[in-house]
């Protein structure tokens, strides 16, 4: 084993880093039965960090 392989992360370490370039979430679930769909879920989810350079989209939350 190298040392990178070896290399432990902790969670919040992990999440820190995704958090701070962002991640995009993209899902599609159909429930079919007999050739008819009856549920269609489309997911599109953007998870990033907020900051003073990057405000909220939301406005200010109190």
């Amino acid at each position: 084993m190298t040392v990178v392989e070896r290399r432990e992360v902790a969670l919040v370490d992990l999440l820190d880093r995704l958090l701070a370039g962002g991640v995009v979430i993209v899902g599609d679930l159909t429930l079919r039965i007999a050739d008819v769909d009856l549920v269609r879920i489309d997911l599109n989810a953007l998870i990033s960090s907020v900051n003073a350079q990057v405000p909220s989209p939301f406005g200010e939350l109190q």
